[in-house]
């Protein structure tokens, strides 16, 4: 009786823990630890978008990454002012620790200034990302 409890505990902590996780993933976010981090030309490699800018962190064999390219591609297309840059994570092994990258795909919205304005860690979703771009444009 006392392993079929534990049986079930552990399988009801797995479906939470899923169950958050899914609902994290991809979220752009706004982190207290982002606040006054600016990034320049130097630190990404490309120039600034004139409104905002889509950097993406990925690495050489990450699935999601290369949805994540096709999707912040699409919207850096349709917004005006918007530039999307792609970074190679294990190439930029120091600005990956510097910024606290932790997975591929990592997305950051920057507005026009270089400042963080909102993360998300995981494939973001086109609409989201919009969204985030207007928190950028806007602030």
């Amino acid at each position: 009786m006392t392993g079929l409890l534990v049986c079930i505990a552990v399988l009801a902590a797995a479906s939470a823990f899923g169950v958050w996780h899914q609902r994290r993933n991809g979220r752009l976010t706004v982190r207290g630890r982002d606040d006054g981090e600016r990034l320049g030309a130097a630190e990404i490699g490309a120039e600034l978008g004139e409104r905002a800018t889509l950097v993406q962190f990925s690495s050489a064999f990450c699935q999601p990454c290369r949805a994540t390219r096709r999707t912040l591609a699409e919207v850096a297309d349709i917004v005006d002012g918007v530039a999307h840059v792609e970074i190679d994570a294990e190439a930029h092994l120091d600005l990956v620790r510097s910024l606290n990258i932790l997975r591929t795909p990592t997305v950051l919205v920057l507005d026009a200034r270089g400042a963080i304005v909102r993360r998300a860690a995981g494939q973001p979703r086109k609409a989201d990302v919009i969204a985030a771009l207007g928190a950028a444009v806007r602030d």
